[in-house]
C-alpha cells in the first residue's frame, strides 16, 4: 500500500471522524464452524397478518439484504415466519448469487417463507460483525459449492453444508469494535453518496434553468444585474471546423470523446491503445480547449456528446470525429456547458438522422455548423459559467471523496 494513500486514508479518516486507532490484541482470532456460532430460529405468525410484510433476500451490487417481494411474486403462505433483528437469513434458492444477509431493525415487520431460513447468534458472538463478515469472497465460493443441484435457478443450498464454514473470528468485544469501525465507513459513504447525488440533482436543474428552453428566448432563472436579451446565433458564426492532419506524425497520443468523461486518452478510457499506427498520419490534431463531436449515440448522448479539450495537450482523433474551435466572441465554458444539456438535439434530430448504422448519427458538417446557439453577453456566459463551474468542482470533490472511502473499506 503506497504512502501516498495511507496519508490520504488517515487525513479523511480523521476530518469525518471516522479513524480508530488499530492495534495488536492480546487475544487471538480463531476457527470456528458456522453452525457452532447459531441456532436456527423460527417464529411462525398465524394468519391473520395484519401489518406485516412479505419479503426475500435478494443479492445486489452493494451487498444482500431484505427487500420486498414485488407484487404478483408468489412467496408460499405456509409457514410464514417472522423476521428477528440480528438474524442471519438466506435465501436457499438463490444463496449461490450470495443473497444472504444479517437482519436489522428495520426488519421488524417482516415475514419470511420457509425458503429463507433464519438463524440467531450465540451470545458470545456480534451479529454486526457477521454483517461484514459474510461478504468474504471465500464464504461467496463455499455458498456456490454448497448449492449443488442442477444450474442457475435450479440450484438449491444444502444448510447443513453451509453450516460447516469455518470464519476466523476474534471475542465478542473485538468483533464489536470492527463492526463499529466498518458501520461508520458505511455511514461516511452513505453521508457523501446522498451530497454527491444530490449535487447532481442541482446541477442538473441548474442546466435546464440557466439556458432558454425550446420556444423561449430567456432562461428561467438569471443573475442579477443582466436584463439585456439572448440572441441565437448560428454556431458556424464563431466557430470553424478543423482538418490539420497528423501528417509529420509529430503527435503519438490518441484521444476519445467520451459521453460520460469527455475528451480523454484512448489510453485511459480503453485500457490499450486501438489506433493503428498506419492510419494516425491522417488523424485530425485537436489542439487545447477544441471542442469534439461523437456522432455515436448512447443512452446518454441520444445524438452524440459534443466535449471540449481539457487535457492541456495536444493530441489526435479519427477523421470520424469533428473537430472545431470557438473564437472569442464566445466563453468557451459556457459553451461547453451549453452542449451538456439538450437544447440543441432538436435541431439534430431535425436536420440529423440515425443513418445506416443505428449507434451513429449522421449529419453533414454544412448542416452542422447551422445549428442554433442562445448566447447572452459575453459577461452573462462567463458568470453561467463560472456558477456550473463551482458545482462541477463539488461534484467531483465528493466523487474523490466516496472513491476514497470505499478504497479505505477495501483496504
Amino acid at each position: 500500500m503506497s504512502d501516498d494513500f495511507e496519508q490520504a486514508k488517515s487525513r479523511v479518516c480523521q476530518s469525518e471522524g471516522a479513524y480508530v486507532t488499530m492495534r495488536p490484541l492480546a487475544s487471538s482470532w480463531e476457527q470456528r464452524k458456522l453452525g457452532e456460532m447459531v441456532d436456527r430460529y423460527k417464529e411462525l405468525v398465524p394468519t391473520p397478518r395484519n401489518g406485516y410484510v412479505r419479503m426475500g433476500v435478494r443479492s445486489h451490487a452493494k451487498g444482500t439484504f431484505l427487500t420486498e417481494v414485488e407484487p404478483g411474486q408468489q412467496i408460499e403462505e405456509q409457514e410464514l415466519s417472522k423476521v428477528k433483528t440480528d438474524n442471519l437469513v438466506v435465501n436457499i434458492v438463490f444463496a449461490w448469487e450470495h443473497a444472504v444477509a444479517i437482519t436489522s431493525a428495520d426488519d421488524a415487520k417482516a415475514l419470511v417463507s420457509h425458503r429463507f431460513p433464519q438463524f440467531s447468534f450465540h451470545d458470545d458472538m456480534e451479529p454486526g460483525f457477521f454483517r461484514y463478515a459474510i461478504l468474504d469472497e471465500a464464504f461467496r465460493w463455499h455458498l456456490w459449492l454448497a448449492s449443488p443441484s442442477g444450474a442457475g435457478r435450479n440450484k438449491t443450498l444444502n444448510v447443513g453444508t453451509m453450516l460447516e464454514y469455518e470464519f476466523s473470528v476474534p471475542k465478542k468485544a473485538e468483533q464489536a469494535k470492527i463492526a463499529a469501525f466498518f458501520d461508520r465507513l458505511d455511514g461516511l459513504i452513505a453521508l457523501h453518496q446522498r451530497k454527491y447525488d444530490k449535487l447532481c440533482t442541482v446541477k442538473k436543474s441548474m442546466l435546464d434553468k440557466m439556458f432558454p428552453k425550446p420556444g423561449e428566448t430567456e432562461p428561467e432563472i438569471r443573475f442579477e444585474g443582466f436584463t439585456d436579451p439572448w440572441e441565437q446565433r448560428k454556431l458556424g458564426e464563431f466557430s470553424k471546423k478543423k482538418t490539420t492532419k497528423n501528417a509529420d506524425g509529430a503527435l503519438s497520443e490518441t484521444f476519445t470523446n467520451s459521453a460520460e468523461q469527455g475528451v480523454i486518452s484512448q489510453l485511459d478510457y480503453f485500457d490499450h491503445d486501438i489506433t493503428n499506427d498506419a492510419n494516425i498520419s491522417g488523424y485530425y490534431v485537436v489542439q487545447p480547449d477544441d471542442f469534439v463531436y461523437n456522432p455515436r449515440i448512447s443512452a446518454t448522448a441520444p445524438c452524440g456528446p459534443i466535449n471540449r479539450n481539457r487535457l492541456n495537450r495536444a493530441g489526435v482523433m479519427s477523421p470520424l470525429y469533428t473537430v472545431f474551435s470557438a473564437d472569442s466572441s464566445v466563453d468557451k465554458t459556457y459553451l461547453e456547458h451549453y452542449f451538456k444539456t439538450s437544447r440543441w438535439h432538436a435541431f439534430m434530430f431535425l436536420e440529423g438522422n440515425s443513418g445506416a448504422r443505428s449507434d451513429r448519427f449522421s449529419i453533414s458538417d454544412a448542416t452542422f455548423f447551422e445549428m442554433p446557439i442562445w448566447c447572452p453577453e459575453i459577461s452573462e456566459q462567463m458568470a453561467i459559467a463560472k456558477q456550473l463551474e463551482t458545482a462541477d468542482s463539488l461534484i467531483t470533490l465528493h466523487q474523490r471523496k466516496l472513491e476514497l472511502l470505499r478504497n479505505i473499506k477495501k483496504s
